[in-house]
């Protein structure tokens, strides 16, 4: 019986990544082709690089790296639409402004807690602030990448989460926007659910834990 569900924060509580990024390209006139092969070769020797020893988004999510130290190393990399590099300071809080609140899924979290179901917010933060007005009413208990030296998809963070809902890896189900990191909690024996919208993930939810989650 399902008892624990980890979740991501960026993608999956808020609104969707490719959407916030393109808020931020329009916004700062960002050469949007240019950042995206710059992005694509960063994320994927993120992820499927082997231990990304040297990689920027590594060492950025796990604390090892200042976000002002990735905003002037990215910014070199970036191009604006009249040829210029964007301006470093600042960059990584314009780039997630575009993040919004999903109501729905904070719902859910709610109602999963009203259950007794346990609740871990389970993140690789980019040196970003997060909105924590009502989390200890939300979460059980929160990991982010940059504060415990750890990242998805690591399974060390994983095994981390799991201790501290005081659950094991078959009684949780884990939500994630990025399919490495699903791939990395089933290696553990966590159910993975791909998140692409709350509708979708609520309902999978409800079927997974037999519990009604949605609400008018």
């Amino acid at each position: 019986m399902i008892g624990g569900v980890l979740i991501d924060w960026g993608g999956v509580l808020t609104s969707s990544m490719p959407e916030a990024i393109g808020r931020w390209i329009e916004a700062d006139r960002i050469d949007g082709v240019h950042y995206r092969a710059v992005m694509h070769e960063l994320i994927e020797h993120a992820y499927k690089g082997g231990n990304g020893d040297g990689n920027l988004v590594h060492a950025l999510e796990r604390g090892e790296l200042s976000g002002a130290d990735f905003e002037r190393d990215l910014a070199a990399r970036l191009l604006t639409l009249d040829g210029v590099p964007p301006v470093a300071e600042g960059l990584l809080e314009r780039m997630f402004a575009g993040f919004h609140r999903v109501d729905a899924m904070y719902d859910a979290l709610l109602d999963l807690r009203g259950h007794g179901v346990k609740t871990c917010l389970l993140s690789n933060s980019w040196s970003n602030t997060y909105p924590r007005d009502d989390w200890d009413e939300v979460f059980d208990a929160v990991v982010i990448s940059g504060e415990v030296g750890m990242r998805k998809p690591e399974p060390r963070i994983f095994q981390h989460a799991l201790d501290l809902v005081g659950l094991p890896g078959e009684r949780c189900v884990f939500v994630d926007d990025i399919e490495a990191n699903i791939v990395a909690a089933r290696d553990l024996g966590i159910a993975g659910i791909h998140h692409l919208d709350a509708d979708s993930t609520i309902a999978r939810l409800e079927s997974m834990l037999r519990l009604p989650l949605r609400r008018a």
